[in-house]
């Protein structure tokens, strides 16, 4: 997920919930924010001044009471978001089993036919941003399984509960006030800002505060609609990965093979050299062939940390990394794309 501030993201571990749906949202959220015994009405007199508390400072900062009134009115704290938050797992999968529950045949055909059932409007957004349609079919098909799965809860509602619960509420509350700004700009109604169980959004499940940086009105109807109008959602993803440096004359990484005695003090993105050094210190293509001959510079990384199978990574690998910072996810990405294209 597009999240401006990761910090509790996995660095290559995989979320169960990624791994099972290639989605952002839990794989164990509800399909629709329906009132079930882990949502309770917003009548505890401690969370109802909490959203008074919301309500003032969102008119402080301009905010329509009409659009807090939308907002807010059936505002419920769902108890389902405090149990994800508090049990997100870490999990110690190889890579291997990752990448093989994520990059299935299905979801290579699928992206394929993605790819060419809107290449008109891919090569209109690569014109724009400079970003290969691949990778943004890529990231769509991991994050919502092409716009299927965006998540079930009322957004508000999940950011309330999470600002509420007070362990990492100054984020969320943030959030929260961005997610009422979104709402006040006109760009979607409160009933329709569904999202995951953390927040985020739409097909390229972006947090508020990303929607806010990124997103865009590609038809030019006025509204940056991520959740229903493909062209909007795509457009904003591709606008976040040029927004973080990406590089659209060059490709994600590759595979290799590393000498025998290999230093590894040599491993890891802090350490960037050519491709022509890294030919020089034994670093050879996964067919045993020399490294290109291209003006480029990588890092070597391994794709469990200390172990696990070698990739020589460049600099739109680390923007892939601001989306999700899991080297398992950057990885994947890189390969999907690829698969996709034919690779």
């Amino acid at each position: 997920m597009a999240w401006a501030t990761k910090s509790w993201a996995l660095a290559g571990v995989a979320v169960l919930s990624l791994a099972l749906t290639g989605c952002a949202a839990s794989a164990e959220e509800p399909a629709a924010p329906v009132m079930t015994a882990a949502m309770t009405p917003a009548a505890d007199g401690g969370f109802q001044s909490f959203l008074a508390g919301v309500r003032a400072e969102a008119m402080e900062k301009g905010i329509r009471a009409e659009t807090l009134d939308a907002a807010l009115g059936n505002v419920q704290h769902i108890d389902r978001v405090i149990e994800l938050d508090r049990k997100q797992p870490e999990f110690t999968l190889r890579f291997d089993d990752y990448l093989g529950r994520i990059v299935t045949q299905s979801r290579v055909d699928e992206g394929r036919r993605k790819l060419a059932e809107n290449r008109e409007l891919l090569q209109a957004i690569e014109k724009r941003y400079g970003v290969q349609p691949r990778f943004i079919v890529a990231l769509w098909g991991i994050e919502t399984g092409f716009g299927k799965n965006t998540g079930g809860m009322s957004v508000v509602s999940s950011l309330a509960t999470l600002a509420y619960d007070g362990r990492r509420s100054k984020y969320f509350r943030t959030e929260l006030m961005n997610a009422l700004t979104i709402l006040d700009q006109g760009h979607i109604a409160a009933p329709s800002m569904i999202g995951s169980w953390a927040g985020a959004m739409g097909q390229c499940q972006f947090m508020p505060s990303t929607f806010l940086r990124f997103s865009v009105d590609w038809d030019g109807d006025g509204r940056k609609n991520i959740w229903s109008n493909r062209g909007d959602a795509l457009a904003s993803a591709a606008n976040y990965l040029a927004g973080e440096g990406w590089r659209g004359d060059q490709t994600w990484g590759r595979a290799v093979r590393l000498p025998a005695g290999f230093d590894t003090k040599l491993l890891g993105v802090d350490t960037r050299k050519s491709l022509e050094e890294w030919n020089a210190l034994g670093v050879r293509g996964a067919d045993g062939k020399p490294l290109p001959a291209r003006d480029l510079t990588g890092s070597v990384v391994l794709a469990e940390g200390t172990k696990g199978p070698a990739f020589l990574v460049y600099d739109n690998f680390r923007t892939i990394m601001k989306w999700n910072r899991s080297t398992f996810f950057a990885l994947t990405v890189g390969h999907l794309a690829d698969r996709i294209g034919g690779k």
